[in-house]
């Protein structure tokens, strides 16, 4: 089935039954924009007033429903005002997938209008983020990132995509099976040692010596603070 790279997008968030997007349109993102109006049937989309409330948006439907949460930002300062939300979601364990858009491959590295670094600013705050510069990469790289999102110690990620990767046209095939090196064998602990560790934690108690308390405070400044 021959399609462009943001009809690809929308259908393969449909594959992975995705019901609810919350976004906020820009520039570099208006062809998925365009496509998903045509299945506004399908997926409710809610439009934010703040790029940030998206990510918080996206967390909040996560938390309550199980499902990753998913959010739109375009390109440049659209994108970077994702990055709190996206930092709250990797350190709470939050199913997030973030898809900004991006100037095109061609302009990617010059500086161009509203071009930013978006993979090199989020790698610290994700479990996985990539650059989609062709069309034809869009099928597998959503599989890979819903997967990677949800599986494991749930998180973040990023997709970055191209304008031009956004207006190609590909045939689309959703993949069904592929491979992440990255999350295989990830647990590398035996239950003898994880017991360990729970008994550790189990038996832990909680000091509080030379606590500074406000009474103390008070009575070092020999003054009457109980009118405070």
């Amino acid at each position: 089935m021959k399609i462009t790279g943001a009809q690809a997008v929308i259908q393969s968030l449909m594959n992975e039954k995705v019901e609810v997007i919350f976004g906020y349109p820009g520039g570099a993102n208006m062809p998925i924009y365009d496509a998903l109006y045509d299945v506004k049937d399908k997926i409710h989309h809610i439009l934010v007033r703040h790029e940030q409330g998206a990510a918080h948006a996206a967390e909040g439907y996560a938390r309550i429903t199980g499902k990753p949460g998913v959010c739109f930002a375009t390109s440049g300062p659209g994108a970077t005002n994702l990055v709190t939300g996206i930092a709250d979601a990797m350190m709470d364990s939050v199913p997030l997938v973030c898809i900004t858009g991006q100037v095109a491959a061609s302009l990617v590295g010059t500086d161009a209008f509203q071009e930013t670094d978006v993979i090199g600013i989020t790698t610290p705050i994700t479990k996985w983020n990539y650059q989609i510069t062709q069309a034809s990469e869009i099928p597998e790289v959503f599989a890979k990132a819903f997967y990677i999102a949800t599986h494991g110690r749930p998180g973040p990620v990023v997709i970055d995509i191209t304008k031009n990767a956004q207006i190609e046209s590909l045939d689309f095939n959703y993949p069904k099976n592929f491979s992440i090196k990255k999350l295989k064998n990830i647990n590398q602990y035996d239950k003898k040692t994880l017991e360990k560790a729970a008994i550790l934690i189990n038996n832990s108690k909680k000091t509080f010596s030379n606590c500074w308390s406000w009474s103390n405070y008070c009575s070092s400044r020999k003054r009457d603070y109980s009118i405070y």
